[in-house]
């Protein structure tokens, strides 16, 4: 009768570390993890980065583009009211927005 032979356990030689090889993976998503949470990383994508603020367009629902702070909406475009402006994509205002049409002065209309 033949013997098979066993597969001799993981020891690392002089100088290796003890870590096993398959377990390199999952230290650097931990510290990818780790990372995010300690840089207060949302997940969440902005409406418009910094120095611009989002303007609603008039006639349609989907419409949306960003303009510099101290600059007024183009033509087509609106500001929304205080305290309704979206500020993440999928936000509660940025929902809201994307069902109502707006007039020239900002005004819900009928679509």
């Amino acid at each position: 009768m033949q013997q098979t032979r066993r597969p001799r356990p993981f020891r690392p030689s002089a100088g290796e570390t003890s870590t096993r090889p398959t377990a390199l993976p999952a230290l650097i998503a931990g510290s990818l993890a780790a990372a995010l949470l300690l840089t207060g990383c949302t997940g969440q994508e902005r409406v418009c980065g910094s120095g611009r603020y989002p303007v609603k367009a008039v006639g349609n629902t989907d419409g949306q583009d960003c303009v510099a702070d101290g600059q007024e909406p183009p033509e087509g475009y609106v500001r929304y009211p205080a305290g309704m402006v979206p500020q993440h994509v999928g936000d509660k205002w940025d929902r809201h927005w994307g069902t109502i049409v707006v007039d020239a002065e900002g005004r819900p209309t009928q679509p």
